[in-house]
């Protein structure tokens, strides 16, 4: 429509005074002959109209001054009357195109009568030959746009211009794509959100699983280090046992050594010799004791701390059961295993505290052994007292050969202490091979040596292999064991994924089930409600034009639907351009277009027709004197005429004692 303006003038023109606007703006055509009518019209169609002939001198004027070219018609010049004929008239066998247009300008109907008075329409081209060939100065149009005329014959539209039905259908098509790319562009957000929430229930069942495996690992930690630790306390407490058996067997030696001293001592004033062995081997016994006693202290000492030791390691321990306890309540069947591990680390627990008691009543047993050997040490001390005047003489004498033999005794203890570590390690090697080879030690004695690489030794080899041992960290016995879990718990989730996923394709076929459902019965509704609306509107508004369009026809599900009223004389098809008595009309229309399609045994309707005029009240009263022999009809009004034409009045009334009242009269009874 701006091409067919700028072509014509119209916008150059704009400020002119008396410009009406191109006779397209002017006019109304009826629909379905937009086409026949601009052929009829040929270029005049897309002329600028001005009310007088002054107007047209200034509007050629302004176009001569612009450079613009253009076509103007001036309304009320003088023009000979082209009277409109009929078909009969002409001889043709088609419709007039004349009575299609019109305007509510008088001068303009003139026009239209000049321009296209004679023009007739015919529906085939080869019957609008014999027409035209029958009547040669008649103009012969078709529907197509095809045009026959004494200036000449053309097939098809001139394509001078674009008319508002094109302007509005290429509308439409825009509002349509554009609908549909809307709905693109959501299906894709839709799709997007989809996507970010499967990664959200993705990343949040990791961050599960992973906790799953530190909460697995934690308390595998746990157990692992109570096992440690029942090992170290069993072999502490199996060193214990054999210290507590090396005392023993020593303040054994130390008594049957002092009952030897004892016979001795009667013997010493006799025979100096002998006095000098027997104070020689209290003097022994007595430093023996002595560092017995240091060796006892310092091993309760070391007792009492390693007691304090395994009690805060029993404390620290029950802290960390807490914690995994706390750990493990999010989880029903890792709280069973932690349970269980629980049961365990409490068995390793009581383990504990039966090597403590053990422990405390071997170290009561030592403090006595201690507080005894320290009474008879106090005695041979005071005895020895006695005697050290005596033997002061002879120990100077004998000094030298004393340190003689200390050195003696001295590699003499060495020999045998080296002898036990020997001893010692060869047991716990022993033990080793048969723990951790499960072999005896005369097969690993006759097993081959394994090959060392060049330029290493046999023991730098050994301490390189205990480093990558140490480094490999201690062995899970439950590795397996947590690993089928975590693979059962796999598979779990796996199938209730799957699960989720089967009833969404389940459910997605439905939810399309339905919506084909809804689109047929929506698409059936809106054309029968469509039909009937027309019809109807027709009815109300003789002359009239009403129908029902939607908004997105390619998409039922979110389409909208349209009104379209355009009452006879008028040029408008927006319901808020229409009085209030005519769009109450149309929407009577639009109510009895449903009654219509969809019927139901009873309508109730309040005050419907309040703004109605007396015309449009009797079109309404003819609508329910129709619908009344298929229905009920309940009418809530205040007017007298609406109340003539029920069948039954039911009033309520208020009395003055202030109940109300309710008045039935039926129009029989009034009537009679």
């Amino acid at each position: 429509l701006d091409a067919a303006h700028a072509r014509a003038g119209a916008e150059r023109l704009a400020g002119v005074s008396g410009v009406l606007g191109t006779l397209l703006d002017v006019v109304e055509i009826d629909a379905g002959w937009e086409s026949a009518v601009e052929a009829a019209l040929g270029e005049a169609l897309s002329a600028v109209v001005v009310d007088s002939a002054v107007s047209a001198k200034e509007a050629l004027r302004a176009l001569s001054d612009s450079d613009t070219s253009g076509a103007v018609i001036a309304l009320g010049a003088a023009r000979t009357t082209r009277p409109v004929t009929s078909t009969s008239q002409s001889g043709a066998a088609g419709d007039l195109v004349r009575p299609r247009v019109r305007s509510d300008r008088g001068d303009v109907s003139q026009l239209l009568d000049y321009l296209i008075g004679d023009a007739t329409c015919v529906e085939e081209m080869s019957a609008a030959v014999e027409v035209a060939l029958a009547a040669p100065d008649l103009t012969v149009v078709t529907r197509a746009g095809d045009r026959l005329g004494p200036t000449g014959w053309r097939v098809g539209a001139a394509g001078s211009g674009v008319t508002a039905a094109a302007l509005a259908d290429a509308q439409q098509s825009q509002a349509q794509l554009s609908a549909q790319m809307d709905a693109v562009l959501t299906e894709m957000s839709s799709a997007e959100q989809q996507l970010s929430q499967l990664r959200a229930v993705e990343t949040e069942l990791l961050a599960q699983l992973d906790a799953n495996d530190a909460r697995f690992m934690a308390a595998s930690e746990v157990l692992t280090r109570a096992q440690t630790e029942r090992r170290e306390a069993e072999a502490e407490r199996e060193r214990l046992a054999m210290s507590v058996t090396e005392l023993g067997s020593h303040v054994e030696s130390q008594r049957a050594r002092i009952a030897s001293l004892e016979t001795l001592l009667p013997a010493l004033d006799a025979d100096e010799n002998a006095e000098r062995e027997a104070a020689r081997a209290r003097g022994e016994a007595r430093a023996a004791l002595e560092a017995r006693a240091a060796v006892l202290a310092s091993r309760r000492r070391d007792l009492e701390v390693r007691n304090a030791g395994l009690i805060e390691r029993q404390q620290f321990l029950e802290r960390r059961i807490a914690e995994t306890e706390a750990r493990l309540q999010a989880d029903t069947e890792a709280r069973a295993a932690a349970a269980q591990r629980r049961v365990a680390i409490e068995r390793a627990l009581r383990t504990v505290d039966v090597l403590a008691s053990i422990v405390d009543e071997h170290r009561v047993t030592v403090e006595g052994e201690y507080q005894a050997l320290s009474a008879q040490r106090q005695q041979h001390s005071e005895a020895v007292r006695a005697l050290n005047t005596d033997l002061e003489q002879h120990r100077r004498d004998r000094a030298q050969a004393e340190r003689d033999l200390e050195a003696v005794r001295e590699t003499t203890r060495r020999t045998e202490l080296e002898h036990t570590e020997v001893k010692l390690r060869l047991e716990t090697a022993i033990e080793a091979v048969r723990r951790d080879l499960e072999v005896e030690p005369e097969v690993a004695v006759d097993a081959p040596e394994p090959a060392v690489p060049e330029g290493s030794t046999p023991s730098t080899r050994m301490r390189e292999l205990d480093r990558e041992l140490r480094l490999m960290g201690p062995i899970n016995p439950l590795a397996l064991e947590e690993f089928n879990e975590l693979q059962q718990r796999h598979n779990f989730l796996e199938e209730q994924l799957e699960d989720v996923r089967s009833s969404r394709r389940e459910l997605s076929r439905v939810i399309t089930a339905i919506d084909n459902e809804i689109q047929t019965v929506f698409a059936s509704a809106f054309a029968d409600v469509s039909a009937n609306f027309t019809q109807l509107f027709a009815t109300l508004f003789p002359g009239g034009v009403g129908k029902l369009t939607l908004t997105v026809p390619d998409d039922m599900l979110n389409t909208g639907i349209e009104v379209e009223a355009k009452p006879s004389g008028k040029n408008v098809k927006k319901l808020s351009l229409l009085s209030g008595g005519e769009r109450s009309l149309t929407a009577l229309a639009f109510l009895f277009a449903v009654f219509r399609s969809r019927p139901s045994p009873f309508y109730v309707m309040d005050e419907v027709e309040a703004a109605l005029d007396d015309v449009n009240l009797h079109r309404f009263l003819g609508l329910v004197a129709e619908f009344r022999k298929e229905a009920q009809l309940l009418i809530v009004s205040h007017q007298k005429r609406t109340m003539e034409a029920g069948d039954c009045l039911v009033g309520v009334s208020m009395q003055p004692g202030g109940s109300s009242k309710v008045v039935t009269e039926r129009a029989g009874a009034t009537s009679a």
